[in-house]
């Protein structure tokens, strides 16, 4: 799959979030869009899973415009808790199974056990790092084409992230996949990264793979961002 952003720019009355931007996504690559808080980040996820319509531009999947009928091929982790907090984690991973046909229950079990997650415990009695625990693993059982992750690690501990890390490296289809992973915590995603994405005041300011980021710059991806961010 190709998803493309072509100078799709999007507002919210008077408000512009996103400004012209054009990205173009392929199956089996990793995308870290990074950014400040407040750069167009998660509006331009939302806009890719098919949840927001661009005020102007396009956004395509395989050179065809993108529907509310993307949302069922996407698996899309936001930052919000999405919970029903009476139900267990059990209940909550039967639910999406009920809800996308792609949904791998054997998976989502594996995963639960590798997060050290009980199923029989209750979703309001989850620890703040759990419940990102269990949004990963809810994205990560589904067969879909493309997984979107809107600052997965925010709030949480170290410990936790590297779990949540070393998911991502254990259950992502490499060869059929889309990932997107919107944060600001550049060092936590650094090595799992193919190509980044900085935008800044709704603006694409670069997208460059990581190899010529080392090789040509002789930078890491924060020493790059960091260079970037001064100029804008």
């Amino acid at each position: 799959m190709e998803i493309t952003l072509e100078h799709v720019s999007k507002k919210y009355g008077r408000q512009t979030a996103v400004n012209d931007v054009s990205i173009t996504l392929s199956s089996g690559r990793i995308y870290g869009l990074i950014g400040p808080n407040g750069s167009g980040k998660s509006t331009t996820l939302k806009m890719m899973a098919g949840l927001l319509f661009p005020t102007s531009g396009l956004v395509k999947a395989d050179e065809k415009p993108v529907t509310r009928d993307m949302v069922r091929q996407t698996a899309y982790l936001t930052e919000l808790d999405m919970f029903y907090p009476h139900f267990t984690v059990k209940d909550m991973v039967n639910f999406y199974q009920s809800q996308f046909p792609d949904f791998q229950i054997e998976q989502a079990y594996k995963l639960l056990n590798e997060m050290q997650l009980d199923p029989k415990k209750k979703i309001k009695k989850l620890s703040k790092g759990n419940r990102g625990r269990l949004k990963i693993v809810l994205a990560l059982a589904r067969r879909a084409s493309v997984i979107l992750l809107d600052e997965p690690f925010s709030g949480l501990d170290p410990m936790v992230r590297d779990s949540i890390v070393n998911s991502l490296v254990s259950y992502i289809d490499f060869e059929q996949q889309i990932v997107v992973i919107a944060t600001h915590e550049i060092d936590e995603i650094e090595t799992l990264l193919d190509e980044v994405i900085i935008l800044a005041n709704g603006e694409k300011v670069e997208q460059r793979d990581v190899e010529d980021i080392r090789e040509q710059e002789g930078m890491s991806v924060l020493q790059w961002f960091k260079s970037k961010m001064e100029v804008c």
